[in-house]
């Protein structure tokens, strides 16, 4: 199979990737990075822990693994104006996982700029605005994880 776009020319800043790592144990991470997205302006509109749900379901014996769910509603809102599509990819996920006791990492990926890049939303000045708005709100969060950020981009 032909994939439509080469996967080796995109970056991670044309994705929105964010990652940092948090030194505390998991279920306190979680706790962290809900309040530093709430604290930056997002809802979480659901989480859930797929690595419970395949330990419980298929004993995938996984480590901690968390989703977040997080939405900025006002961002959102402007999105299905440009786009009804957008809502395919609704909530905006942030993930927290357990490398080793004590040590989370945390991820983030833009998915206005996927849906950009995948032809979900236009490549203009207004969709770029969004883009641009949601980023902040983004970078407003990982600024309050208060960990080592492993990678920013714009």
């Amino acid at each position: 199979m032909t994939l439509p776009i080469d996967p080796e020319q995109i970056s991670e800043s044309d994705i929105g990737t964010k990652r940092a790592v948090l030194e505390m144990e998991h279920d306190a991470a979680v706790e962290h990075v809900r309040e530093a997205f709430v604290d930056a302006g997002f809802g979480v509109a659901t989480e859930f822990s797929p690595s419970e749900l395949l330990n419980e379901k298929v004993d995938a014996g996984r480590d901690p693994y968390y989703v977040l769910g997080a939405c900025n509603p006002g961002v959102a809102n402007k999105a299905l104006d440009v786009t009804e599509d957008m809502g395919g990819l609704f909530p905006c996920n942030v993930v927290v996982w357990q490398e080793e006791p004590g040590v989370q990492h945390v991820y983030h990926v833009s998915i206005m700029k996927i849906a950009r890049l995948v032809g979900i939303a236009p490549d203009s000045d207004e969709w770029q605005a969004i883009v641009d708005e949601t980023g902040e709100y983004v970078e407003a969060a990982m600024a309050n994880l208060d960990g080592e950020i492993l990678a920013v981009d714009d």
